[in-house]
């Protein structure tokens, strides 16, 4: 029987197959456990089930000499030092497919949302500023018929493509459009692209300028993908329409980020995959690939 240590409480019933076989650990929170609680229950761990919170890095794997087997809540990884495991020969497995259609359905809410002014004018509402009916009132942009440029063409962004078929969009992507011509065609912009050192700060003051001036950006990939203080610059100066972000860099923000303040953006806590079906499928998907490692199999959906 094998040591499993869980960083945080999840949902679904596959904790409980896991627990069947071995003995689990979990984190009860709230939130992610210190980094010295982490080194410490990782010392004699054989798995990890990790949420993207946590950072794996080297000096964490060096810490668990019996460490086998990574399993990221997740699909995105770059939380995890994967050149570190593959030298200590430790299986790291994602969870790829099943939150696709969730998270594509939350980006094309935020373009929605942000194209429409939604979140102001609930506020308004909220606030008692809804007099009449206005006709120079909430005025935004059309989203049937405009164009949308996807930044990562994998599961999600082909997922969004398909939504914006029923809204007549015209779709470019960059793997067939240059990127420079993407951002200056779009009239949204959509990333989908994994964080790695090539797209860190992808989007940055450059990319912004070239956007047109209605464009508007969404990000419900990684954070680190945009550079978010030419981001606020950007907002501030009118250079694009706004901007939709299910992910920041770093997350939360800190208090009295200047990005919590920029007009014409909303900013969600990274709930792309929260919806009670994606989340259980998750959990199902990373016991799967733990289970396998510990058993001495291929993970089915490994990354190492």
């Amino acid at each position: 029987m094998a040591r499993i240590y869980v960083t945080r409480e999840i949902v679904g019933e596959a904790l409980s197959c896991l627990r069947a076989l071995h003995e689990v650990e979990v984190w009860p929170g709230p939130g992610s456990p210190p980094r010295a609680a982490l080194l410490a229950a990782v010392a004699d761990a054989d798995g990890l089930l990790a949420v993207l919170t946590e950072r794996i890095d080297a000096e964490l794997i060096e810490a668990a000499p019996r460490l086998r087997a990574i399993a990221n809540y997740g699909v995105g990884y770059d939380n995890i030092d994967i050149e570190a495991a593959r030298a200590r020969g430790i299986a790291v497995g994602n969870t790829p497919d099943v939150l696709t259609e969730a998270t594509a359905d939350l980006a094309f809410a935020l373009l929605l949302a942000c194209a429409r002014h939604l979140v102001e004018a609930r506020a308004a509402v909220a606030a008692g500023h809804w007099g009449t009916w206005e006709p120079a009132g909430w005025l935004g942009l059309d989203v049937h018929g405009a164009t949308l440029g996807i930044v990562g063409l994998g599961r999600i962004g082909r997922a969004v493509a398909r939504r914006a078929a029923g809204f007549a969009m015209t779709v470019l992507a960059t793997r067939a459009t240059p990127l420079d011509e993407l951002l200056e065609r779009s009239d949204f912009v959509s990333l989908h692209c994994p964080l790695t050192p090539q797209t860190r700060h992808l989007i940055d003051a450059s990319a912004l300028a070239r956007m047109k001036p209605t464009a508007i950006l969404v990000n419900t990939a990684r954070g680190g993908i945009v550079d978010q203080a030419a981001l606020v610059e950007a907002l501030w100066a009118g250079r694009i329409a706004g901007a939709a972000l299910d992910v920041t860099d770093p997350e939360p923000p800190r208090p009295g980020d200047p990005l919590l303040a920029a007009p014409n953006l909303i900013v969600l806590p990274h709930i792309g995959s929260a919806t009670r079906t994606a989340r259980a499928e998750m959990t199902a998907v990373a016991v799967e690939n733990l289970i396998a490692a510990l058993d001495g199999r291929p993970m089915p959906h490994a990354v190492v």
